[in-house]
Parts: C-alpha cells; structure tokens; sequence
C-alpha cells in the first residue's frame, strides 16, 4: 500500500532532516576541537554538502600495459583453455 504525502509533509521532513544535520555538524566541529584539529577549517560548503573525504582525491596514476604485455597475457589464457578443454575430451573419451 502506497502513502502519499503531501506537500506540507515534505517540507517537515525537510526541516527536520536539516536540523538533524546541524547538530550532527555540530557535533563533529566538538570533537574535531577535542582532537586538536583548527575549528576554522572549512568543513562543509556553503550549500551544507560535506567536503570531499581523503578516499576521494585522485588517485595516482596507475602504470598502462603494453600492448604486449596484453597479447602474453591473452595468449596464456587461450593455452590455458585449449589444456582444459583436452582434458575434458580425455575424460569424456574414458568415460565412453
């Protein structure tokens, strides 16, 4: 059964959410004061979004295969699949 809500509704919810996220902010400025960390430091933009965290910085640049090292790669593969498909004729071969 679906609820449906109005727009007064929303807009409470809307209220209270963002109360809720003032005192979690708030809440966070405390502790990072505890830690010792400057209370200055912008912690969250102006629209109330949070700054980017450490994980989502750029990641180094990672080192590109070549393209022959991709055709070893590929060809150990196909070696390794014709061994097994072998192996599975051998085996249907003794079960016969």
């Amino acid at each position: 059964m679906a609820i449906q809500l109005d727009t007064a509704t929303l807009q409470a919810a809307l209220v209270g959410y963002q109360q809720q996220l003032e005192t979690i902010q708030q809440k966070m400025t405390e502790i990072r004061r505890s830690l010792g960390k400057s209370a200055s430091a912008p912690t969250a933009k102006a629209n109330g979004a949070v700054a980017p965290s450490a994980s989502t910085k750029a990641a180094p640049r990672r080192h590109r295969m070549s393209e022959e090292g991709r055709a070893r790669i590929a060809a150990a593969q196909r070696a390794r699949w014709a061994k097994s498909k072998r192996a599975a004729k051998r085996a249907e071969k003794t079960e016969e």
